[in-house]
C-alpha cells in the first residue's frame, strides 16, 4: 500500500472513511478482497506470497493498513514481510495501543514501514523510521511512503479533495474517492521528494495512481463504516499498466460498535 487517505471521526454518519492504493510488482500473486478462508473474521485482499495484507477489517471492527517507507539505501531482502504487521493485528486479540507498542520493540525486523491500527473509536500510528507510536487525532489524514501527513503533492492534493467529497451523499463520496485514487498527474520536479531513487523514478512514483513497466497500482480500495457498524468495502483491481481487472464489493455489519463511534 502506497497511498492512504482517511477521515477519522470527522463525518457525522461515517466515523471511518478510507481511500487507498496498493502499489506492488505486477508479478506478485494476490487474492482479491474477501473473507479469508483460514481467518473468516478478516475481510481484505491478500498477498499470496507471504499471506499478509496491506489493508483489512474484521467483523469486530478492527482495521489496519500499512505502507512502505521509501528509502532506497536501506532496503534489505532478508527481513520479514510488512504485510504481516496488518494480518497479525487483525487476527489477534490485543488492543491497538498494546499492539503498536509491541511492534515498536520488534520494528527493526522489517524494512521501512508505516502502520495504522485501531477501530472506529481510536486509531494508532507507528513507523520504524523515527516515529514512535501515537494516537491519531480526529481529522483528515494522508500517508504515502514517508511519515504520516508528510506534505508530498499527492497527500496535500488528496486531503484537500477528500475534505470536499465528505460534504456529498455517500455514493458520490465513493465515486469521488475512486476518481481521486485514479489520478495519474505527475508532480512538478520542484515539489518532488528525494528518497534515493533518482529524479526520473521520483516522477514515476509521484501520482496517486502509478504506472511503470514492472510495478504500479494493483488495487484501489474505498472503505466506509457508518455509526451502526455497516461496512462498505469496495476494491478495484488492476493489471499491468493500469489495465482494469476484477472489482468486488463487500457489505456486512460489525458484530460490535464502540459507543463513542
Amino acid at each position: 500500500m502506497c497511498l492512504i487517505l482517511f477521515a477519522h471521526k470527522t463525518h457525522s454518519d461515517y466515523p471511518l472513511v478510507m481511500a487507498a492504493n496498493r502499489d506492488e510488482a505486477y508479478a506478485r500473486a494476490t487474492a482479491p478482497a474477501g473473507f479469508w478462508q483460514d481467518q473468516p473474521h478478516i475481510y481484505g485482499g491478500r498477498d499470496l506470497e507471504q499471506l499478509g495484507t496491506w489493508l483489512g477489517i474484521t467483523r469486530q471492527g478492527k482495521v489496519a493498513a500499512v505502507t512502505n517507507f521509501r528509502d532506497a539505501h536501506a532496503v534489505k531482502t532478508s527481513l520479514r514481510s510488512r504485510g504481516e504487521l496488518v494480518a497479525n493485528y487483525l487476527r489477534g486479540n490485543r488492543s491497538a495501543r498494546d499492539y503498536v507498542n509491541e511492534v515498536e520493540r520488534d520494528a527493526q525486523a522489517y524494512n521501512g514501514f508505516n502502520l495504522i491500527a485501531g477501530d472506529l473509536d481510536e486509531l494508532h500510528y507507528i513507523s520504524n523510521r523515527g516515529h514512535r507510536p501515537e494516537t491519531i487525532t480526529p481529522g483528515i489524514h494522508g500517508l504515502s511512503n514517508h511519515l504520516l501527513n508528510t506534505p508530498w503533492p499527492k497527500i496535500e492534493h488528496g486531503k484537500q479533495v477528500f475534505a470536499g467529497l465528505l460534504r456529498l451523499p455517500s455514493q458520490e463520496i465513493i465515486e469521488g474517492l475512486f476518481a481521486l485514487l485514479a489520478d495519474r498527474t505527475i508532480a512538478a520536479d520542484d515539489a518532488l521528494p528525494d528518497t534515493g531513487v533518482g529524479l526520473p523514478r521520483e516522477r514515476v512514483l509521484s501520482p496517486a495512481f502509478i504506472i511503470s513497466p514492472a510495478y504500479g497500482t494493483r488495487s484501489s480500495t474505498v472503505l466506509l463504516v457508518d455509526n451502526l457498524g455497516q461496512v462498505i468495502f469496495i476494491e478495484r483491481s488492476f493489471g499491468e499498466r493500469g489495465k482494469p481487472g476484477k472489482s468486488v464489493t463487500g457489505r456486512f455489519t460489525l458484530e460490535s460498535v464502540p459507543t463513542s463511534a
